[in-house]
Order: structure tokens, then sequence, then C-alpha cells
């Protein structure tokens, strides 16, 4: 069982930044894709940025490349996504996923995660 806490989300104005943390419970990350989504109110839900765990080679979506960096610190088994210059369209709840890494894989992916944390909600006024 994989136990994922996200947290760090809160309310920032346009241009700020924030970092959000996705912590596993009890256990070094091993072999994993660890991801984040958002989701905001109406809208589906949008695959961000993820990052292997054994190797820290990272994607992102176009949406967010360049603004978001996601990043993994081993020892404190804990994933980050540090989010820069936000716009009010970033606004959404948050969600870090994890799923066992696929050794066919070459780069983890944003489709389908099998462990999902709780959100965190973001807020960016205008």
């Amino acid at each position: 069982e994989v136990q994922l806490q996200a947290s760090g989300g809160g309310l920032v104005r346009t241009g700020g930044s924030l970092r959000l943390s996705c912590a596993r419970s009890g256990r070094p990350w091993d072999d994993y894709a660890v991801a984040w989504f958002r989701q905001a109110p109406g809208k589906e839900r949008e695959g961000l940025s993820c990052i292997s765990t054994y190797d820290s080679k990272t994607n992102y979506a176009d949406s967010v490349k360049g603004r978001f960096t996601i990043s993994t610190d081993n020892a404190k088994n804990t994933i980050y996504l540090q989010m820069d210059n936000l716009k009010p369209e970033d606004t959404a709840v948050y969600y870090c996923a994890a799923v066992s890494w696929n050794w066919l894989w070459t780069l983890c992916h944003l489709g389908s995660y099998k462990y999902w944390g709780q959100g965190t909600q973001v807020t960016v006024s205008s």
C-alpha cells in the first residue's frame, strides 16, 4: 500500500510562487513514477508533471513547462512541485499520484496512476 500526503497549497497573488510537497508514509519510494495533477472546478483533471524516483528523469505538460519544476528528495521520501509565475488559471486542487515503475518505460507519463494523495488547494488571485 502506498499512502501519499500532499501539502503546500495556499493563496498567492499572480506572479507568486508556491512549493507543493508529496510525501510517502513509512517507506522509501523505491522505483515509482510520481506525478502531479490538478483539477479546477468544472474542468477535467490535468496531468502536469512526473518524475521517476529511480533516475529522476522528468516530464512536463506544455501548459506548465518553464514555470513548474518537479524534484525529489529521496532522503525525505518527498516529491516537490515548485510553481513559479503563477497565474489565476493555475487555481485548482492539486493532487500527487504514484504508480510502480514499468521497466518498458523510458520516461514517466501523465496518464493513469494507481495511488493518489488527497488534494491541496491552490488559489491564485489576480
